[in-house]
C-alpha cells in the first residue's frame, strides 16, 4: 500500500463522513465489499446499511461469500428480492440489459434509503469501470446513486491493495459478474439457462480451476474462458477431459476452450475466433489464439 492509496483511503472516509449516512448497494464483490468496510468504519453500523438484491442472476456462491464477510466485519445487511427476470425488455438481453437490471435494483433500493432516513445510496463503481461498457451507470445516474470509489479515483488495484492491508478477504477475489453476462446479446435470459452456467462455473471450481473464469452460453454449447496459467494446466492431456466432464454434467454438450483466455467483457468484442475441434483422447493442444472443442 502507497501514500497514494492511503490518501485516497483518507479522502472516503471524510467523503462518508460529510453524507452522515449511507446505503450500499452490496454483492460481495471486490468494490462494494471494500466500499461497505470503510463505510463502517467512517459512520458506525446504526448509519449503514449493506443490500443486497436477490435474483436467479445473482450467484449463490457470491451470495454466501456476501454474508460471510458481512458477518465478519459487523455490517449490517439487508436482503430484498429482484424481478428483472420479469421485465420482458431485461428477458430480451439487449445490449443495454444492465440498464434494466440497475433500474430493478435501484428503483427498490432508494425507497428503502429514504424510509429508513439514510442520507446517500452508493455503488461500488470504480475509476476503471468509467472506461467499460456500462449501461448500469445510466439507471445509477437517474437514482441519484454516488459512487465514491469513481468519483475519488480508486483503480481495481488501489481497492484490492487496500483490502489486503484491512485483511478483507475479498481483496484476491475474482470478478464475478451477474450471470447474465454470460449469454450473448439477443439470448433470451431465463432461469434455466442462468441455472446451467451457475452449475458448471461451480463444477469447475470444485474440480479446482482458479482465478478467473467464465461459462459463456450458446444453446448446447459451453465456451470457457479460464486465465492463461489455467489454460496451460488444464489443457494437458491429463486434465482436459475432467474439464470436459464437469460441464457436459452440468448440462451442456459440446464444451469449447477459449485459447486467448479470459477477457472480461469479450461478449462486446466483434472479433471471430477460430475453433479447432479435439476429441477427449486427442494430445495436440492448439496455438494460442484458437477455441479448444472438447465433444460429448
Amino acid at each position: 500500500m502507497t501514500d497514494r492509496t492511503r490518501a485516497k483511503e483518507s479522502a472516503l472516509l471524510d467523503w462518508f463522513r460529510s453524507r452522515g449516512s449511507a446505503l450500499i448497494g452490496f454483492s460481495g464483490g471486490v468494490d462494494s465489499t471494500y466500499l461497505a468496510c470503510v463505510a463502517l468504519e467512517a459512520l458506525g453500523p446504526e448509519h449503514v446499511l449493506a443490500v443486497i438484491g436477490r435474483s436467479a442472476s445473482y450467484p449463490l456462491e457470491q451470495w454466501e461469500r456476501a454474508r460471510g464477510v458481512a458477518d465478519r466485519f459487523g455490517i449490517p445487511v439487508l436482503e430484498l428480492n429482484t424481478d428483472e427476470l420479469n421485465d420482458p425488455r431485461y428477458a430480451a438481453n439487449p445490449s443495454n440489459r444492465c440498464y434494466f437490471c440497475k433500474t430493478e435494483l435501484w428503483g427498490q433500493l432508494t425507497p428503502v434509503a429514504q424510509e429508513r432516513g439514510l442520507a446517500v445510496v452508493v455503488d461500488g463503481t470504480n475509476a476503471d469501470d468509467l472506461s467499460d461498457h456500462r449501461p448500469g451507470r445510466q439507471a445509477a445516474a437517474e437514482h441519484q446513486v454516488a459512487s465514491p470509489l469513481a468519483e475519488l479515483g480508486f483503480t481495481k488495484d488501489d481497492i484490492r491493495d487496500l483490502s489486503k492491508a484491512r485483511d478483507i478477504p475479498t481483496w484476491s477475489q475474482p470478478s464475478s459478474p451477474c450471470l447474465a453476462s454470460r449469454l450473448p446479446y439477443g439470448t433470451e435470459v431465463t432461469p434455466l439457462r442462468l441455472g446451467k452456467v451457475e452449475a458448471a462455473e461451480r463444477a469447475l471450481r470444485a474440480l479446482g480451476v482458479t482465478g478467473d473464469l467464465r461459462v459463456r452460453y450458446y444453446g448446447d454449447t459451453a465456451r470457457l474462458e479460464l486465465t492463461y496459467g489455467e489454460l496451460e494446466r488444464w489443457l494437458q492431456p491429463a486434465k482436459r477431459d475432467d474439464l470436459r466432464r464437469a460441464v457436459v454434467a452440468s448440462g451442456f454438450a459440446r464444451v469449447e476452450v477459449d485459447r486467448r483466455g479470459f477477457r472480461s467483457g469479450s461478449l462486446n468484442h466483434d472479433d471471430v475466433p477460430q475453433f479447432d475441434t479435439l476429441e477427449p483422447d486427442d494430445e495436440p493442444v492448439p496455438a494460442s489464439g484458437e477455441l479448444s472443442t472438447l465433444n460429448r
